[in-house]
């Protein structure tokens, strides 16, 4: 192993010059070098379209500080963690203006309001605010209600917290597999099924506020939808953990098994909206949800296929390769998902069951 780091660094030649004024020389300073695609250990060629520019072997505080430098990887950590920022901004910002509840005492009865009642959103205004939109409603919900706790409150926003705190970890791990996992093979695995993992948990708590909210009058739907995707997530962990499936190879399989998981939401989107038929504002959650559907399907196909690289390798090793673009597309997913979120919310916060 030491061997092999020492092929994988050079001495600057400053650092061997020592000051004519002083006794005693500098000690030399170990440069990490880029490598090539060729140069690679077996375990880290993934990709055989990016050619150049990769990190191996090099030590935790060197690949910590490689945030700040160039190399193949560089974007991939930057997209995911300026995610991370943003959503936990969204998070910090949502605390601080915690929409009300109207009516806690819907949160215990056990049906759903009738189909012109079930409008999941009361502002045809919505959809065009954006996904990155605050919904603040302290002070409509202040002329309804006097005193609001703060437990009522947590009880009805938790799902919506839920999924902020799913997409956050899947960003933030995402982000620490892509700075450290040039670190060593055991620590490359380790990064990578907590990559999976972070995957996967974005995809359960994503489930949770449009299933919770729509169907809250009808608690064991709630039940069946809400376990149905976590015992699936449980499941595509469990297989996902084996250290087989994380090799480069098994990339279009990792792929089907997320959209499988994705998929499994057509059949609580196709009940929610048989309840919601007779309502026309249906279309702005539908239209949110469509997008984050269609920017995750699109991130996938350019991650399953390796476009642009693969037309011209070693052109976009440092920017515009794939893996990056995919990054983006879960970003814009992830705020589509979060402007449906929103508007859930709202609706939960408004309305009763009857």
């Amino acid at each position: 192993m030491d061997q092999e780091k020492d092929q994988n660094t050079c001495f600057s030649p400053q650092d061997s010059v020592t000051d004519g004024n002083k006794k005693m020389g500098r000690n030399k300073r170990r440069i990490y070098r880029l490598l090539s695609f060729h140069e690679l250990p077996d375990y880290m060629k993934d990709n055989e379209y990016i050619l150049n520019y990769y990190r191996v072997n090099w030590p935790l505080k060197e690949a910590f500080f490689s945030l700040f430098r160039w190399h193949n990887e560089t974007l991939n950590v930057w997209t995911h963690l300026v995610g991370f920022i943003l959503f936990l901004g969204l998070t910090i910002a949502n605390l601080n203006h915690v929409p009300q509840v109207t009516d806690f005492i819907t949160m215990f009865t056990g049906h759903f309001p009738s189909s012109a009642e079930a409008n999941v959103s009361h502002n045809s205004n919505d959809f065009s605010l954006g996904p990155t939109k605050l919904i603040d409603l302290k002070q409509e919900s202040h002329m309804n209600m006097d005193i609001t706790s703060t437990d009522e409150m947590a009880a009805v926003s938790w799902p919506f917290y839920v999924f902020l705190g799913g997409s956050m970890f899947c960003l933030f791990s995402s982000s620490i597999c892509h700075l450290f996992s040039c670190h060593s093979h055991h620590l490359s695995l380790l990064l990578l099924q907590m990559d999976y993992v972070g995957i996967t948990v974005m995809i359960i708590t994503s489930f949770f506020p449009p299933i919770y909210y729509i169907f809250q009058c009808t608690s064991h739907w709630q039940f069946v939808y809400l376990t149905g995707i976590t015992i699936m997530g449980i499941c595509t962990i469990i297989t996902l953990l084996t250290p087989a499936f994380s090799s480069g190879k098994c990339r279009a399989f990792r792929a089907c098994l997320f959209m499988s998981m994705g998929l499994f939401g057509i059949v609580p989107a196709i009940h929610a909206l048989a309840v919601n038929w007779n309502d026309p504002h249906r279309n702005i959650t539908l239209a949110y949800e469509l997008a984050m559907a269609l920017s995750y399907l699109i991130g996938t196909m350019f991650y399953v296929s390796r476009i642009p690289e693969r037309w011209k390798p070693g052109w976009f090793d440092l920017a515009g390769h794939s893996h990056q673009i995919f990054h983006v597309f879960v970003i814009m997913g992830a705020l589509a998902h979060y402007g449906a979120a929103q508007i859930f919310l709202r609706y939960r916060s408004r309305m009763g069951c009857d």
